[in-house]
């Protein structure tokens, strides 16, 4: 039986495709991620553009440009991922807590051996829940969350690139701020440093548009001074905190990260220790779709990971060695 309009337009393929050129607007990108050529993507938003009567794309030079129908396209297709996803979601609403597949998001840049420690510990009460964590760059998290890949992103807030808060919530683990790691001997012992103080060498940093990078250039530039150089760019704090320490370059990282650590060891090896003036702080939190927390599993994996930290908290659970 022939296809109607509606079938050609709104099939599973044809969206995917359509989406994942939208987000990358590069053809060469989004036929890699989708794993088909790239003459067969453009062949499927040729017919696609054919079907809907209107082209949906543009160029200006070598970059790809959504057009008018292109923009309405992309409402539509969230608008049906959005439908899709609240089904989904109402269906898993009928299923045990204690059974099936969370999918957990973890920014890379977070330390995890709290998370491992609970999930072990549920692991043993509740053998048939299965607990699928990911490292994830920021795009990523944003990307699954809206896609639905994952049920939970533990990530830190405030984060400036979510523009629309109305589909999620946020439960608070922990607050936090920046530690800032030096080797200027002229500091030693000094509890605060000021910005304009920490520009006497090149940094060790996180890759450019990680979390922690964007908040530090922010203040930076609200403190009207250039960012640091960057020497090296490292994902993960332990990774930066060795290269800080074996090349006398500075650097910043989470007091949830330093907390448990040798603060004389690091001074032995000419590495101090300091906040910055003014101090940066953000949260720790777990953020979710709406709906999720109304899935058994996921509520109720919430609800324990809180009795976890009324028993011991965060911070404290973090120094300790297992």
């Amino acid at each position: 039986m022939k296809k109607t309009k509606q079938e050609n337009i709104f099939s599973s393929k044809t969206l995917s495709y359509f989406l994942q050129l939208a987000e990358t607007m590069n053809y060469t990108q989004a036929a890699q991620i989708l794993g088909i050529t790239q003459p067969a993507l453009t062949q499927q938003i040729k017919k696609l553009e054919k079907t809907v009567g209107a082209p949906l794309f543009y160029s200006i030079g070598k970059k790809l440009k959504l057009s008018s129908a292109g923009n309405i396209m992309l409402k539509s297709t969230k608008d049906i991922y959005e439908i899709l996803n609240q089904t989904a979601d109402e269906i898993e609403q009928s299923n045990s807590a204690s059974t099936g597949d969370i999918n957990i998001g973890v920014l890379s840049s977070i330390q995890v051996k709290v998370f491992e420690k609970f999930i072990a510990e549920l692991y043993k009460k509740n053998p048939e829940l299965k607990i699928n964590l990911r490292m994830l760059t920021r795009k990523e998290i944003w990307e699954s969350l809206e896609n639905n890949r994952i049920d939970l992103a533990i990530m830190y807030l405030p984060d400036s690139s979510i523009k629309n808060w109305k589909p999620y919530e946020a439960q608070k683990i922990m607050s936090d701020d920046l530690m800032y790691i030096h080797h200027n001997e002229k500091f030693a012992g000094k509890d605060k440093i000021k910005f304009k103080d920490t520009l006497d060498r090149p940094w060790v940093t996180y890759p450019e548009d990680y979390f922690l990078d964007s908040i530090l250039k922010t203040e930076y530039k609200d403190q009207l001074l250039d960012s640091p150089k960057s020497g090296a760019c490292f994902s993960t704090p332990e990774q930066i905190l060795r290269f800080a320490v074996n090349t006398g370059l500075n650097t910043a990282l989470p007091s949830s990260f330093m907390i448990d650590k040798d603060v004389k060891k690091l001074e032995d090896n000419n590495t101090w220790v300091a906040r910055l003036n003014p101090n940066i702080n953000f949260d720790l939190a777990f953020v979710y779709r709406t709906n999720k927390k109304m899935i058994p599993r996921v509520g109720s994996f919430l609800e324990e990971f809180d009795k976890f930290l009324d028993e011991r908290d965060y911070l404290t659970r973090l120094k300790d060695n297992y």
